[in-house]
């Protein structure tokens, strides 16, 4: 079944509130999803040059500070970073290769959730409400948040078969339904470059738009691909650098609800996750048409 909640602040005064306005937002979707519960949240920016990398690790109290010391000396390069319960966030001007090369070596039991210049993806096996209170959500700031509380159908329930997935630099993607042909693109994709961590069905879909963003479209032209070549039901959350996307299947059989007043845009799989947010009352409310793209980016 699975809730998807997304927040896009298009007031920059509200970025200090983001992670409190969004926490009741995914508490709200504990009964669609009690298996697992994760967000992909921007902000923090690190500058030109460098990357930051979500790292999260199978086992718990791993040591990520010695970790990080050795990353330091192995890649020569400069390093900072702060653990977040079981998982880190590192910033570095290291190329992202020569650090994931550098992890698997060092620390296979460490998994990379998300890379870019503002993502953080931090999930977990768990009620939404555990997982909320481990990575401390009500303090984050930042611009906008994608989030998911998942009832597992396709995959195991494991960390990181959890939502939201990344398969490219700040971009992710959240699911609702399940794809049909996700064994068949996979291996397609693999063929192109495209790789995968998990058998789940989203990550197939957050690859293919890694992959057609590669090929030059643009999201609208990526995500009008996606409605030819994903097979099966879904509503999609997809973030980015800045901002987020939703689009529903031609059939949309799965929920969607968005919202929009002259501070934010939320959406929903059901209204009450959004009965919490400021001027609700007075927001244009409605639901996405099937097969329609609904996109929010900050001008460049």
């Amino acid at each position: 079944m699975c809730g998807i909640v997304g927040l896009y602040l298009k007031n920059p005064a509200l970025e200090n509130q983001l992670g409190a306005l969004f926490e009741p937002m995914l508490l709200a979707m504990t009964d669609r999803g009690p298996d697992s519960a994760g967000f992909a949240i921007y902000g923090d920016e690190v500058k030109d040059g460098w990357i930051k990398l979500t790292l999260q690790s199978t086992t718990a109290g791993y040591d990520f500070k010695a970790l990080m010391g050795e990353l330091e000396g192995r890649l020569g390069c400069s390093l900072d970073g702060f653990q977040n319960a079981s998982a880190a966030v590192l910033k570095t001007n290291a190329d992202e290769a020569a650090v994931r090369a550098v992890l698997a070596e060092l620390a296979p039991a460490v998994r990379v959730m998300s890379v870019g210049q503002s993502i953080e993806i931090l999930k977990g096996m768990g009620l939404p409400k555990e997982i909320s209170e481990r990575f401390s959500l009500a303090k984050m700031k930042g611009s906008h948040i994608i989030g998911h509380t998942r009832m597992a159908t396709e995959s195991a329930v494991t960390m990181e078969g959890s939502h939201p997935f990344s398969t490219g630099q700040d971009l992710c993607l959240v699911h609702n339904g399940s794809l049909s042909n996700h064994f068949r693109l996979r291996q397609e994709l693999r063929r192109h470059g495209i790789e995968f961590e998990t058998e789940n069905d989203t990550e197939v879909a957050a690859g293919y738009l890694t992959w057609r963003l590669r090929q030059g479209d643009s999201l609208k032209e990526a995500l009008d691909h996606s409605l030819e070549d994903l097979d099966g039901f879904f509503t999609f959350a997809i973030g980015t650098r800045d901002g987020f996307a939703v689009i529903r299947d031609p059939i949309a059989c799965k929920p969607a609800i968005l919202a929009e007043t002259d501070d934010y845009v939320a959406m929903a799989s059901e209204y009450q996750a959004l009965s919490t947010l400021p001027g609700i009352d007075k927001a244009k409310v409605w639901e996405p048409e099937p097969a329609t793209m609904y996109i929010w980016e900050r001008s460049a």
